[in-house]
């Protein structure tokens, strides 16, 4: 009898459901063939994610979708892991907690893949705000001092429908990286910037990087490994009950 396929869940933190479509269109690309992608987007809270109270308002909607789909599943299937596709990992160590399947966030997957292959590397996001969202990331993974941080004046909200008008912008920042800080990969600082990962690769000569595609292909080696979410402290199952609104 052939195994189950694996299905895994694409959480996009925020309310935009082209956003969604965007970014799972490019998963698709990286899943094995036996992969079910289901998406699921945020059904309250923000149109996108840039600010620190946005991302309050998006780690709650993470932890509601991974709840949702924990408690019924998604497209008529349990849910066997998970992919939230923001930079700046929005709600992971949460939905950590309440999943039990691995939980993979887009930065840290597109951080430790760019670090196997690459000396240094850059990161080119937006809008300039987020920055230190990359930099806590990178923090957090003991990279810092492998890569840097550049950005483009640019709202999250232009990517919602492609990113492809943001081409020029995108590769200027990663050459002025390349040239002038030796970096060797690039890796894309939004989940609505995965329809540049083609044309930047060919234009740039150096590995792309797009993080929701790194982080379901790093969930499918967890669960061909049967591992998951270690329960032994920090992500224990929450102790106190789901609040409920009044």
């Amino acid at each position: 009898m052939s195994a189950r396929p694996r299905t895994i869940m694409i959480v996009n933190p925020n309310t935009t459901m082209s956003m969604t479509d965007t970014v799972v269109t490019g998963a698709r690309r990286a899943a094995a063939a036996s992969t079910r992608l289901v998406a699921s987007t945020a059904s309250r809270g923000v149109a996108s994610v840039e600010s620190n109270t946005d991302e309050v308002w998006g780690a709650l909607a993470v932890a509601e979708q991974v709840r949702a789909a924990e408690a019924g599943g998604a497209g008529g299937w349990p849910v066997d892991g998970y992919v939230v596709a923001c930079f700046g990992d929005t709600g992971v160590d949460a939905a950590r907690e309440i999943a039990r399947g691995p939980v993979l966030g887009m930065t840290e997957a597109a951080l430790v893949t760019a670090a196997m292959l690459a000396s240094r590397f850059t990161i080119v996001t937006l809008p300039p705000r987020t920055r230190e969202q990359s930099h806590r990331a990178l923090r957090r993974t003991g990279l810092a001092h492998r890569a840097s941080v550049w950005a483009i004046d640019e709202p999250v909200a232009s990517v919602h429908d492609g990113s492809r008008h943001l081409l020029d912008a995108v590769r200027a920042q990663a050459r002025a990286a390349i040239d002038g800080e030796g970096a060797e990969a690039l890796v894309l600082g939004c989940a609505g910037l995965a329809d540049l990962v083609g044309p930047l690769a060919a234009s740039l000569d150096v590995p792309v990087v797009d993080g929701v595609a790194a982080a379901v292909t790093m969930v499918e080696g967890l669960l061909a490994q049967g591992l998951s979410t270690s329960r032994a402290g920090t992500y224990r199952a929450p102790e106190q009950p789901w609040p409920v609104s009044a």
